[in-house]
């Protein structure tokens, strides 16, 4: 069953939240993180991408950049713009995006949950990209940034959010630069938080929707800690890691496209010939297609949008991975035509987030930098559940959710 524990969070005054809060560390690149945060010195990018504090160009994984990070963090508390409150309290962060508000809770969650499966998992990680965050957590001693997990919908936990928004004013309320609404409560009723707690307690298995390697840095150096304490209870805050707990219910996956470089020597009428022996082609000229329900794809080549459904007998509608579009993108065009074997290190394929429109893979065809584009329908929350409880692992780069949590309005101390 889920532990869900209530922590003495580190948080922002009122009148900084807005700046110091960020997008996450894994949404930027370092000249993205230095350009986001010029002329602001509360941002939370110069602890969670630090490098942004040296020349353009320095390494990210170079020993004094990740020195940085625990300099910068000790500045920001003993400044003040990082509190410790006095109490353990569980939190809630709601996000407005389109008119749509989802509503999690925030507390932490267990790294023997993580190491026993009961936080499950739909994506593989990488060993680097998991180190480099456990260097950072090592050395901040601390979950700078929360996680971003979903559950299977409870209403009693709905009404006491929904009861809670509704008596309560926000400690921090504001709209990003990208236009998304952001608000914060803190919840220091004892007995609620109890309620809470005891609510997740029978929640059989949490999921982790984004963030797999920031998760998995958080329970490993929580392990770590564990491992070389000989007088290890189990109580100790490092046997927990922050997480933003949304129901199921409230999420929505948006599409995670692919654009390639070249065709693997096929004329683009060649190409297009090759596919139909799997596909339904239909060409849809200029206008932009999206893809209006599950196998049914769109594709721009040389200036026109083509509807490319994939034929019955090419996939499984019962195998959990068989069903999923990007599986059948991968085996039927990406490998068997284009001879892209591996999404995670080919350099003829890029990913476009579905939150840029398709008009970005239009641009990216149109400039000459990419030779095609594919947009995909997305998964569902159902499809990234079932996968995650049969045990399976989705290919690379198959969801994309929105809008990101904010990094700074809430952080953990391991101490």
């Amino acid at each position: 069953m889920a532990i869900l524990k209530a922590f003495k969070g580190l948080r922002p005054p009122k009148n900084i939240a807005k700046d110091l809060a960020s997008r996450p560390y894994d949404v930027l690149n370092s000249m993205e993180a230095c350009e986001e945060a010029k002329g602001n010195q509360y941002s939370l990018l110069h602890i969670i991408k630090p490098e942004i504090d040296f020349p353009i160009g320095k390494d990210e994984h170079e020993p004094e950049v990740y020195e940085k990070a625990k300099e910068n963090f000790n500045k920001y508390q003993q400044n003040g713009w990082l509190v410790q409150d006095p109490e353990e309290y569980l939190y809630i962060y709601a996000q407005t995006m389109n008119g749509k508000t989802q509503y999690g809770i925030v507390g932490c969650a267990g790294v023997t949950d993580y190491m026993n499966n009961i936080i499950k998992k739909h994506e593989l990680t990488r060993k680097d990209k998991e180190e480099d965050r456990m260097k950072h957590v090592r050395i901040t001693n601390a979950n700078m940034e929360p996680v971003f997990f979903t559950y299977p919908a409870v209403k009693e936990i709905d009404d006491i959010v929904g009861k809670y928004i509704k008596e309560n004013q926000p400690e921090y309320d504001f709209i990003s630069v990208d236009g998304f609404g952001h608000h914060f409560w803190v919840i220091k009723d004892t007995g609620l938080i109890k309620q809470v707690i005891e609510l997740f307690a029978k929640i059989p298995y949490t999921y982790v929707a984004d963030g797999h390697h920031r998760t998995a840095a958080a329970a490993l150096v929580g392990n770590e800690k564990k491992q070389k304490n000989p007088n290890h209870t189990g109580k100790e805050e490092y046997n927990f890691f922050l997480a933003v707990h949304f129901p199921d219910n409230q999420l929505t996956i948006i599409d995670y496209n692919r654009v390639v470089k070249d065709l693997n020597g096929l004329s683009s009428s060649l190409f297009i010939e090759k596919l139909e022996k799997v596909f339904i082609i239909e060409e849809k000229g200029t206008d932009i297609y999206k893809p209006g329900k599950l196998h049914n794809f769109s594709m721009y080549l040389d200036g026109k949008w083509y509807s490319m459904t994939a034929k019955q007998g090419t996939y499984n509608d019962n195998d959990p991975i068989g069903v999923l579009d990007v599986t059948i993108l991968s085996k039927l065009v990406l490998d068997e035509i284009l001879g892209v074997k591996d999404l995670r290190t080919d350099k003829r394929i890029d990913f476009v987030g579905g939150i840029r429109g398709l008009g970005e893979l239009k641009r990216r065809v149109d400039n000459g930098e990419m030779k095609a584009a594919f947009a995909l329908y997305p998964v569902s929350m159902e499809q990234l559940i079932n996968i995650a409880d049969t045990g399976n692992i989705m290919p690379p780069k198959t969801t994309w959710f929105e809008p990101k949590l904010r990094s700074g309005l809430v952080v953990h101390s391991l101490d």
